[in-house]
């Protein structure tokens, strides 16, 4: 038996238990996916993408004038693409980073 089958049969053990204990009106403490620091580099990852939008945006410009200098910028075609790709980044390493010193939960 390998170690995801150990952590399967726990896994089903402990759904087995909440269960029981949610029948009898306790509280259960429900495991989060990811850890604290996982959610906090996620954060960080999105508020880089949210930036890169802002920037792709370029402020505000007058629509009924033409001014490829401010439409083709280097920021709007150059800076703001690599913040978002970098933000997207980010969040999927927070996703496979691999913290198993925390084990957060909450009451719920």
């Amino acid at each position: 038996m390998g170690k995801g089958d150990k952590q399967k049969e726990e896994s089903v053990e402990a759904m087995k238990a909440a269960s029981v204990a949610r029948k009898r009106g306790e509280k259960v403490k429900k495991e989060l996916l990811f850890s604290q620091t996982n959610y906090l580099i996620i954060g960080v990852g999105l508020v880089m993408v949210i930036v890169g939008l802002f920037l792709m945006s370029g402020g505000h410009n007058d629509p009924n004038e033409w001014k490829p200098e401010v439409i083709y910028s280097f920021v709007r075609i150059t800076v703001a693409p690599l913040v978002i790709l970098s933000g997207l980044g980010v969040v999927i390493f927070a996703i496979f980073k691999n913290t198993d010193k925390e084990v957060p939960t909450f009451e719920g």
